[in-house]
């Protein structure tokens, strides 16, 4: 398999807890896993098994393992229905002479089969698409006062390059390195059909491929609005609850997230509608909703990086209240708000619904990105909370 020419953020605390315990990692089809495992080889002598070959898995399942490697890594092993109970006492009986790495795309803390819990066994981090300052090659720190320092200040032509080649070809590496539009859309034409026929239909019990695949390809028609399940249904003709669980399917499957309302007591905001989003952010063909959905895939990573890394609890919301004010995402730390972030194409004032929320929120940091040609940026104080009008790659930069 092709080395990737871009090394992955992750990979240095992958050798640092592979020494500890277990890892999972686990992220979407062809988001480079596989080549990420495969080039640690190139520093720890070990072994790959893949439960998709059936001779890894008949290997597999007579505990049939290289016991001179010093590294076992399983793909794809949450196919396989006794999976936790059978890693679970591999671990326990090999663990001081062989590191485990296991990797999956799909959630492996919600494909748990049989009954024992690996609790405690493993460290799990999550590889997503290619974010702008992994393809920078943006070295150092990326912790929430890094962010809010804006401490990562690339070039900006080499940036503004790289955002809108992200933007167009999207962060999975074979359409993204591809650096052809038409050899994405190929790529991405083949890659919904190839998820649910071949991975979510060895996983889940659905019994109409087809009707599930229409509401794949019309989900990113939904980005940037409230989604609605039953426009949804009737624009499908199925009932909402086979919508709602097709979702949730494609969820576990790192097709899409859903991002759920922040709604403070003493504001009417929303409280219980979530907008979705893709991981695969240039499935979205209109621009505004586009650079939301690429602004809200490299928040997610930031948010998993804080919890996979730093052990923080941090959650992706957004804001909006029932006569319209919206702030397109907030980021709670430990369930408290502390970053508000509002995405414009062009917009270099603050904007209105962003401090309707800071008057009556105290959050302490916010950014309002922008994505025009200006490259304008300001501060300001507003409640307490500071304030950074900025150009998008300037604090996308500052992710990890």
């Amino acid at each position: 398999m092709k080395k990737s020419p871009v090394k992955r953020r992750i990979e240095k605390q992958l050798f640092k807890d592979l020494e500890k315990k277990m890892v999972f990692v686990a992220g979407p089809r062809q988001s480079g896993k596989t080549t990420m495992a495969l080039g640690l080889l190139d520093d720890i002598d070990g072994i790959y098994y893949n439960w998709d070959y059936e001779l890894d898995q008949k290997k597999i399942r007579k505990l049939d393992l290289n016991q001179e490697a010093q590294m076992w890594i399983f793909d794809e092993l949450h196919k396989f229905s006794r999976w936790r109970n059978w890693l679970k006492g591999i671990y326990d009986i090999h663990k001081t002479r062989h590191s485990i790495l296991v990797t999956g795309s799909a959630k492996l803390d919600v494909y748990n089969r049989g009954g024992d819990s690996l609790q405690g066994r493993y460290f799990l981090h999550h590889l997503h698409p290619f974010t702008l300052s992994e393809l920078l090659e943006i070295e150092g720190d990326f912790s929430l006062d890094s962010l809010v320092a804006l401490n990562h200040k690339p070039k900006q032509a080499e940036a503004r390059k790289i955002l809108n080649q992200l933007t167009c070809l999207g962060g999975f590496p074979e359409p993204f390195f591809s650096e052809s539009i038409q050899d994405a859309n190929r790529w991405r034409t083949f890659y919904a059909s190839r998820l649910i026929r071949d991975e979510i239909r060895d996983l889940e019990n659905v019994s109409d491929l087809d009707k599930m695949q229409d509401l794949y390809e019309h989900l990113p028609n939904t980005v940037g609005s409230i989604l609605s399940i039953n426009s949804l249904k009737e624009d499908l003709d199925v009932h909402a609850k086979t919508v709602e669980n097709w979702i949730k399917i494609f969820e576990k499957n790192f097709a899409c997230f859903l991002i759920p309302p922040f709604g403070p007591a003493k504001i009417r905001a929303t409280k219980k509608n979530k907008k979705l989003y893709f991981w695969d952010w240039a499935m979205v063909e209109k621009e505004s909703a586009r650079l939301e959905n690429l602004v809200a895939m490299h928040l997610l990573r930031f948010c998993d990086w804080l919890t996979d890394i730093y052990g923080k609890k941090a959650e992706l919301r957004f804001f909006r209240t029932s006569r319209g004010h919206e702030v397109d995402f907030i980021i709670l730390v430990n369930k408290k708000p502390y970053i508000a972030i509002d995405v414009k194409q062009s917009d270099t004032d603050l904007d209105s619904n962003l401090s309707y929320l800071l008057e009556r929120v105290k959050i302490p940091y916010a950014f309002q990105l922008h994505f025009g040609e200006a490259d304008l940026q300001k501060k300001l104080v507003l409640n307490g909370s500071e304030v950074n009008i900025l150009p998008g790659w300037k604090f996308l930069a500052n992710l990890p």
